[in-house]
């Protein structure tokens, strides 16, 4: 797989990559056709595996290389790193107050005020959260372009196959409560997979940015690795752990790092 993506543009590999991770999500929001529900601790479980494959993802795949592309430079090596992660949690910080939406397992709506449905407002939450992971992607395999050591091919698709696995869990999280509140299951699956389809968009205007701005590169990566640490502790942690299964979103939470530690270190 890898020999193949090398004959393709940075963004169509990136492209290709958010197509697969849509797919997934798409693939988790199916579970609503099953005739059983996905039960409670089940998707704590996977909800935590989500967020440590994020973690992992954030500092392997985007922040390491960001610290090394930004040594030997007229500033600090930590500068770029810091300064990208921080962004990238302010970033999400501004979409949070701002776009309308509300969060599976809350009756508040944040953001702007707005007479949308709960079913469109519950999509745009999760679209928060899908719009880092595409770019991270997108980032990766624009990163490769450059030809530099600590961005290899096989590293974007490590991530990217990390990205995809928890997906998985999100679509779920979408697709069942909206299940749950008496929608149909075709309107369900609908818009759980709909809620990742940010990520294409993300992932290509990662890769061109990068990829046509060298100089941005060590903060893009890490600005997409704040934005999802963002992502992983204003949601998916706090999700995981708020129904009483603490224990089982913590371990999904090491298996998730250790699966996405395997892959970057394993494939990278």
């Amino acid at each position: 797989m890898v020999e193949l993506l090398q004959t393709f543009s940075p963004q169509l590999q990136a492209l290709l990559a958010t197509l697969f991770t849509w797919g997934v999500t798409a693939l988790g929001a199916a579970t609503v056709f099953l005739t059983g529900q996905v039960s409670r601790r089940t998707l704590d479980t996977m909800l935590g595996f989500a967020g440590g494959v994020m973690i992992a993802a954030s500092f392997w795949s985007l922040l390491a290389p960001a610290i090394e592309m930004g040594e030997g430079g007229v500033l600090p090596a930590w500068f770029p790193a810091v300064t990208g992660f921080i962004l990238g949690g302010v970033f999400l910080r501004a979409l949070d107050y701002v776009l309308p939406h509300q969060h599976p397992e809350s009756d508040q709506p944040e953001g702007i005020k707005t007479e949308w449905q709960k079913s469109l407002l519950l999509v745009l939450a999760i679209t928060l959260h899908n719009i880092p992971e595409g770019l991270a992607v997108g980032v990766a395999f624009g990163a490769v372009a450059h030809g530099l050591s600590s961005a290899t091919l096989a590293g974007a698709v490590a991530l990217a196959l990390g990205i995809g696995l928890q997906n998985f869990p999100e679509g779920i999280a979408v697709a069942v409560p909206l299940r749950r509140a008496g929608m149909t299951r075709l309107k369900s699956f609908w818009y759980g997979q709909l809620s990742a389809i940010v990520e294409p968009i993300a992932g290509v205007i990662g890769a061109a940015a990068v990829l046509y701005a060298r100089p941005i590169l060590p903060y893009a990566l890490s600005f997409a690795a704040g934005a999802m640490i963002f992502v992983v502790v204003e949601e998916v942690i706090p999700e995981a752990q708020g129904n009483g299964n603490t224990d089982r979103g913590t371990l999904g939470a090491m298996l998730g790092f250790a699966v996405m530690m395997f892959l970057d270190v394993a494939l990278g």
